[in-house]
């Protein structure tokens, strides 16, 4: 339910229990939502709908827009990467930094780190001349503070869909082409903000990485001999948990904090006893911090090869963690929920593609957070299943356990986020101690632009019949303190002022009537179908419409708000978004032809519908029932007889009816041949009975076969329509050549005898024939055919080029992609549910359909004798089914289907390739019949790629980790990790 909705229906559920006498004051604030709590500054990313409370945001638009974020983007259609609503920013890979876009997110997404930041003061000033001018310059963050500062401002508040954070990682030193340890990624930049805020005076700010995220365990030594303790504390802003060996993850912590045994030569040093003495060691966690942070040691040093690897392993854990048993100090409040799960896609610890599930906190739905690309995860529920499937190398690697509800198992998280649960804040209702108005919202949006005049405030539109604030126009209207109304009013005029006073109690007494009787409507709805079991004599009762009983209690809902006062339009508006005036007008018409209630058995002239398949008799006692509601419902009584004139006209559509029976007879019995589609005539094999044959178009001939099958529901086909054939200057389109191939669908062949019967049965526009001539006196022994009439050169060339024209200007059309492995083609198994096409094509749809119906570009309608005449322009139209069909490829197993346009680069293509076959564009050899397609520029029609091509991909040897789409892999390199770079002070 959208939230407005939500809104509307809390706002009046009390008047499921209150009679409308009874209606309060404080039913009435209820009413107009005066009970909702204001926003918090700051949390809110924009204004709530429905909320007169909320006024955050209201003017953002307006300073939004003067934002120049040209410097972070070279984006060619601002409108293709336009943030959408509700939506968050994402973050552009620049080559290899796809491991710190998962962290700036979940630190992002992170409330209080980030209303921390934003209260860090700037430590550059305004820029300024020589001359002590003040100069007008873009801003530049200096600290790295300030870079994630404006890094969360622009991911916060930007209205692109995705952000460039170049200048943050340039600050950091950062190679961006180099895949860096995540894990060590987060210890050191939280080392760096820690000692970076530590400056700070505000101690909000200076004590915020401590505050969320910092813990503190204490190494607990107890000598076997003496038992003596000895206790070392250590803060962590990380648990980093073993994995091997393990499948859940609170056997992980468990293995973290069990007891070590130091014996033999391990032994412990006692310093009562003075001499070394058997002892046991382990971990004691003192405190926990608000933010949770688990990293899972899947990077591990292999000592057989001497370089790391990654432990691919399922590790289960819940979406609730309750470390109440791992403390030392029971009785605090140590239930955390999950809200952050980043993980590696890849089965190499050199290589891999960094991405993260957070947690939205404020609306509690899942994000996955990929670079530039952010996906909603469905029911508010996390779903980690593609990217499971997609690190599967191989069959033979172990399945994926069965999860329960709440619980998650995956084998690429290397990093687990959770947060401490808070109580919720009880729903209690504000009290405003201070008077109030209300102000449109509307012109509090152009108040806020200073670019036009204000003009004075206007909230006629905002009220009810009784010239009171309606309570259907509270989402467009704002509650404000009555100090801050007088000045508006004293400056800018204007009114009706709309006080407490304001508050319409006849409208909300109206609103609670009629939701008492939607509540009656369902009793009322139980009783009507227990009546209608009954059985109802024929001379007592009442016709009714079988489709009006079907959907009564919805027609009477919709009377019922109507005449609540048209809730729903709320005046056309809604939060300061005007709707579409010819919309409204369209839906209102739309409203005006639906039929109303038992008219759905009026005949055209008003009386009773002849047709007792569309109506029912109900009880007198139904009907009572029904015309409560319905009370200008046409009532016919059993006994009223059905109209007259509709039953001349059923005698007159009989007679109709019997005489084309009679037509499609006769039609038959004299074209059988025709009909059934037998000893037909073929140019290619010219029959030596005749020298001459008929062409008509196969279109006729269709439409008059549907005729001759359904008679009683088509109309007679009574013209031939040769104009069709030809062009406007009356040639004909076909060559004789063509008319023997590919244009033989087009055209039916005629006998002379079949042709004499056609001109007695049909009305002929032109006679088209060709004839069988032997050859003149220079080669009497060649055979000649001449058409009448002749074919028009002229118009045949431009349908030839207009067709080639065709194939080279399409969109959304498909074309087949083979991989191919030794020239021998193979099916790709791998990632099949990124393949983007359908597994439906276009000929399995069409083959479905019934005979007589597979081409749009014949169907007739019921009129049946007008057709419009085609030149070579439309003639185009009417040919391209065929031409589609001649050419069309069956997809045979191991094929991807495509969707692609002419305008499509080459490298666009390669892309969608890389999305269906895992194989990266710069691995990819494409050819088509032959020709290497290696131009990523140019575009699909250029390159001669038409509908239904079939394209060889042959693919480079493919690296170790075919997941790693958009990182270089770093195989047997020395490492350095961020030696040299800002995270280590240099």
């Amino acid at each position: 339910m959208a939230p407005r909705l939500q809104l509307e229906k809390a706002a009046w559920r009390w008047a499921e229990t209150v009679r409308p006498e009874e209606v309060s004051q404080e039913h009435i604030e209820t009413a107009y939502r005066i009970w909702l709590e204001p926003c918090i500054r700051g949390v809110c990313r924009r204004n709530c709908k429905g909320n007169p409370n909320c006024l955050v945001g209201i003017g953002e638009h307006i300073w939004l827009g003067e934002i120049d974020e040209n410097s972070f983007h070279n984006i060619d259609d601002p409108n293709c990467e336009r943030r959408k609503k509700n939506s968050f920013v994402g973050l552009t890979n620049l080559g290899a930094t796809c491991y710190v876009n998962t962290f700036l997110q979940v630190w992002f997404l992170n409330l209080e780190l980030r209303q921390a930041l934003y209260l860090c003061p700037s430590t550059c000033t305004d820029y300024m001349m020589g001359d002590g001018i003040q100069e007008e310059k873009d801003y530049e963050p200096q600290t790295i503070c300030e870079h994630l500062q404006y890094l969360f401002a622009l991911l916060q508040n930007s209205n692109r869909r995705y952000i460039d954070p170049s200048g943050f990682v340039k600050a950091l030193g950062l190679d961006t082409g180099q895949q860096q340890d995540a894990q060590e990624f987060s210890k050191l930049f939280m080392s760096l903000l820690e000692d970076t805020l530590s400056k700070q005076k505000n101690p909000d700010v200076r004590n915020i990485v401590q505050q969320q995220f910092c813990g503190e365990y204490a190494y607990v030594t107890v000598c076997n001999q003496c038992g003596r303790e000895s206790k070392l504390l250590s803060k962590f802003y990380e648990l980093e948990l073993n994995i091997q060996g393990h499948k859940q993850l609170t056997d992980c912590i468990s293995e973290f904090l069990k007891e070590e045994k130091l014996e033999g030569d391990n032994r412990y040093f006692c310093e009562n006893c003075q001499s070394k003495q058997n002892a046991t060691r382990k971990i004691r966690l003192l405190s926990l911090p608000c933010t949770l942070n688990l990293q899972l040691m899947r990077f591990v040093f292999d000592r057989q090869t001497g370089h790391k690897k990654k432990l691919n392993t399922y590790i289960g854990f819940s979406e609730i963690l309750d470390m109440e048993p791992y403390v030392e100090h029971k009785g605090g409040s140590y239930v955390y929920e999950l809200s952050a799960v980043l993980i590696h896609r890849g089965v190499s610890a050199y290589s891999g593609h960094y991405i993260a599930h957070v947690k939205d906190p404020q609306s509690g739905e899942w994000y996955k957070f990929n670079d530039e690309d952010i996906e909603k995860m469905e029911g508010k529920k996390l779903q980690l299943g593609i990217e499971e499937d997609l690190a599967e190398p191989s069959k033979s690697q172990t399945r994926k356990p069965k999860c329960g509800k709440g619980t998650h198992c995956s084998r690429n998280a290397y990093m687990l986020v959770y947060r401490l649960q808070t109580q919720e804040r009880p729903s209690t209702a504000v009290q405003v101690p201070e008077p109030y108005e209300f102000v449109s919202l509307e012109w509090l949006q152009k108040w806020l632009d200073e670019s036009t005049p204000t003009k004075p405030i206007d909230n006629h539109a905002c009220l009810c019949s009784h010239d009171k604030l309606h309570p259907d126009k509270i989402s467009i209207m704002k509650r404000i303190s009555e100090y801050a109304a007088d000045i508006f009013y004293s400056r800018y005029g204007g009114g009706p002022r709309l006080t407490v006073k304001a508050l319409c109690k006849e409208c909300v007494v109206e609103r609670c009537r009629v939701l008492r009787l939607k509540n009656q409507l369902n009793e009322d709805y139980k009783t009507v179908n227990n009546l209608l079991k009954a059985t109802v004599k024929s001379s007592d009762g009442f016709w009714v419409g079988k489709s009006s009983l079907r959907s009564w209690r919805q027609l009477a809902l919709e009377q019922l708000d109507e005449q609540d006062g048209d809730a729903d339009q709320s005046n056309g508006k809604m939060n300061g978004n005007t709707l579409n005036k010819d919309e409204s007008k369209e839906e209102r018409k739309e409203d005006e032809e639906e039929l109303n209630f038992n008219e759905d058995i009026l005949c055209p002239h008003g009386e009773l519908c002849i047709s007792e398949n569309e109506r029912r008799l109900v009880s007198k006692e139904a009907w009572s029932k029904l015309q409560q509601y319905f009370p200008k419902a046409p009532e016919f009584p059993s006994s009223r007889e059905c109209c007259s004139q509709c039953k001349i006209l059923e005698r007159e559509g009989e007679e109709n009816e019997a005489l084309h029976k009679m037509i499609a007879n006769e039609q038959k019995t004299s074209l059988p041949n025709l009909f059934q589609d037998k000893n037909r005539p073929c140019l290619s094999n010219w029959p030596e009975e005749t020298d001459v044959l008929y062409i008509v178009s196969q279109f006729f001939v269709e439409e008059w076969r549907k005729f001759v099958r359904k008679p009683t529901r088509c109309s007679p086909v009574s013209s031939v329509g040769n104009s069709a054939l030809l062009c406007p200057h009356g040639g004909l389109m076909f060559t004789f050549a063509s008319m023997t191939k590919e244009d033989s669908k087009l055209i039916a062949l005629i006998w002379p005898s079949e042709w004499q019967m056609i001109q007695k049965l049909f009305v002929v526009d032109h006679v088209i024939k060709i004839t069988r001539t032997e050859g003149g006196d220079a080669s009497p022994s060649e055979t000649q055919y001449i058409s009448e009439p002749k074919l028009c050169p002229e118009c045949r060339e431009g349908l030839l080029c207009q067709q080639q024209r065709d194939l080279r200007e399409y969109t959304q059309a498909t074309i087949y992609v083979h991989k191919v492995v030794d020239n021998k083609k193979v099916m790709k198994d791998s990632a099949p549910e990124l393949n983007v096409s359908s597994s439906e094509t276009e000929e399995d749809k069409e083959e479905a359909k019934l005979d007589g119906e597979k081409d749009p570009d014949f169907n007739q309608s019921n009129g049946g004798t007008k057709r419009q005449k085609i030149s070579h322009q439309n003639y185009i139209a009417y040919q391209k089914q065929v031409i589609r069909r001649s050419m069309r490829h069956r997809k045979v197993r191991g094929e991807k289907a495509l969707l692609v346009s002419a305008n499509q680069t080459l490298k666009e293509l390669k892309i969608q390739i890389m999305h269906a076959f895992s194989v990266a564009p710069f691995d990819q050899n494409l050819s088509i019949d032959g020709k290497i397609l290696s131009d990523d520029c140019a575009t699909l029609g250029t390159l001669g790629v038409i509908p239904e091509s079939v394209i060889l991909l042959k693919a480079d040897e493919p690296i170790a980790d075919y997941a790693a789409m958009d990182d270089v892999m770093q195989v047997c390199m020395p490492e350095e990790g961020f030696k040299g770079t800002g995270l280590l002070g240099h």
